[in-house]
């Protein structure tokens, strides 16, 4: 039976991580979003570091029903990309709001604002992209919409 994490070793370089490939349960990771005070809200579990990641980012994160992420947040330069994988909710990218379904991806570029909302059954959302140490910008929820 796979434990939550399995490596396995290979040469190093400029471009290795520390192994050919690592495996990690995401539901077993670390809910964060208690830590930040939204434990009301989500679930936020954040994946880079424990798959031993350097130039991109993945995270499973989970709105519960008719809840609005409190928060929102943009980017300098990482691109993001957005896969509902369960419920259904809106993103809301600037000023414009996108329906999301099971199997729906999005795509933001960095400047622009993004915050997510739930259906009356949740969403569920793996984030992927690109990271640059500091360069998230965390802003104020806009209004419900």
């Amino acid at each position: 039976m796979m434990g939550p994490m399995s490596e396995h070793e290979t040469p190093s370089g400029p471009d290795a991580t520390t192994s050919a490939f690592t495996v990690i349960a995401l539901r077993e990771l670390d809910d964060v979003a208690p830590a930040s005070g939204f434990e009301d809200t989500m679930e936020a579990r954040f994946a880079r570091a424990a798959l031993g990641c350097r130039r991109i980012g993945i995270s499973l994160q989970r709105i519960f029903p008719g809840a609005q992420q409190p928060f929102a947040h943009r980017h300098a330069d990482d691109e993001e990309i957005y896969v509902a994988v369960a419920g259904s909710g809106r993103a809301r990218i600037d000023d414009e709001l996108v329906e999301l379904r099971p199997w729906t991806a999005l795509r933001v570029s960095p400047t622009a604002v993004r915050s997510f909302e739930a259906g009356e059954d949740g969403l569920e959302l793996l984030a992927f992209g690109s990271h640059t140490e500091g360069d998230g910008e965390v802003l104020d929820a806009p209004a419900a919409g």
